[in-house]
């Protein structure tokens, strides 16, 4: 059974830090690139990161660059998305989703398997 399973969100106050993890089952997930999106209430889902297959080259967008990193680990079947010094405006349920083929754009039409989403909440 194709799966994306993703966690790690959670309650972070303004300034912290959390790692989401996105697993992948019944696929390999080298041959896929994986975009992070997110979306806050009221608005629709944005992609914010995204993994290149097989070289895995990085791409972000403006508002969290410098501030996450996008990493994968083939051998586990995972991407990872290194959240810093997070904002009350990267507040959202993240989701990862993937495609067979190179990095897009951030709209989220084409891709192949999506994940359920965590909630990330970023308040004092």
């Amino acid at each position: 059974q194709v799966q994306l399973v993703e966690s790690g969100g959670g309650l972070v106050q303004p300034g912290g830090s959390l790692r989401l993890s996105c697993a992948a089952s019944g696929f390999t997930l080298e041959h896929y690139a994986i975009t992070w999106f997110r979306q806050a209430p009221g608005t629709g889902r944005v992609g914010v990161s995204c993994s290149s297959s097989y070289r895995g080259s990085a791409y972000y967008v403006d508002s969290v660059k410098g501030r996450f990193t996008i990493s994968r680990d083939n051998a586990k079947n995972t991407v990872y998305l290194q959240m810093s010094s997070l904002k009350p405006e990267d507040t959202a349920v993240y989701y990862c989703a993937a495609v067979a083929g190179p990095c897009g754009g951030w709209s989220p039409g084409g891709y192949d398997y999506w994940g359920q989403g965590t909630q990330v909440t970023v308040s004092s």
